[in-house]
């Protein structure tokens, strides 16, 4: 939400300086620039490989990498400034780093807010997953599967696993556990074994 807002904080600054384009110490701006994008390149190096895993770790990445990318725009505009004189060159870079900071934001918001209502996550094909149970040895019938996700990296699955008759309870039980932690990216499996029948009696809140 803090990216979002400062995307469109930048949009409004630029707008504005578009306008009226005010008169801007162009030295000093690239000095501050140079020494930011220095700092935000070794914030970068730290946080790459973790962004993968983490929700908050990605958020972080992305607002160094939109830090760095503001320091690389202001470098830009101040040499164009400095050696033209042209001081437009500020609000349309700073336009620019909008622009490309505000969807990336919003895919990450997405995500967010997918594991904040505990949405089917995206990288678990649940058609795919039912169809691997089902053919699990001993498994007659799948039914109230559920995936959600707990936090970013970490989702959860539930299942009713209907036994063929003369299969044992906890080898089929073992097997969809197998099955499912093995094949699929689910961390934790409530998985309830059950015999022909049973469904008509449960409740369903």
């Amino acid at each position: 939400m803090v990216l979002i807002g400062i995307s469109l904080y930048i949009f409004y600054e630029a707008y504005e300086r578009f306008r009226n384009p005010p008169e801007i110490h162009s030295v000093g701006m690239l000095v501050v620039a140079a020494i930011g994008l220095v700092v935000n390149i070794v914030g970068i190096y730290l946080l790459r490989s973790a962004s993968e895993e983490s929700l908050n770790m990605n958020g972080a990445y992305f607002e160094v990498l939109s830090d760095m990318l503001t320091s690389i725009g202001v470098i830009v505009a101040a040499m164009i400034m400095l050696t033209t004189g042209w001081y437009y060159a500020d609000p349309l870079i700073s336009a620019g780093i909008g622009l490309f900071i505000f969807p990336r934001t919003w895919m990450l918001l997405r995500d967010a807010v997918g594991v904040l209502l505990e949405g089917t996550p995206a990288d678990v094909n649940v058609t795919a997953l039912r169809e691997a149970i089902s053919e699990v040895t001993g498994v007659a019938e799948v039914h109230d599967l559920h995936v959600w996700s707990l936090t970013s990296g970490v989702n959860a699955m539930s299942v009713h696993a209907v036994l063929k008759d003369h299969s044992l309870h906890d080898e089929v039980l073992a097997a969809v556990q197998k099955c499912v932690t093995s094949d699929f990216k689910i961390a934790h499996a409530t998985v309830q074994v059950e015999c022909k029948g049973c469904s008509a009696f449960e409740t369903h809140l």
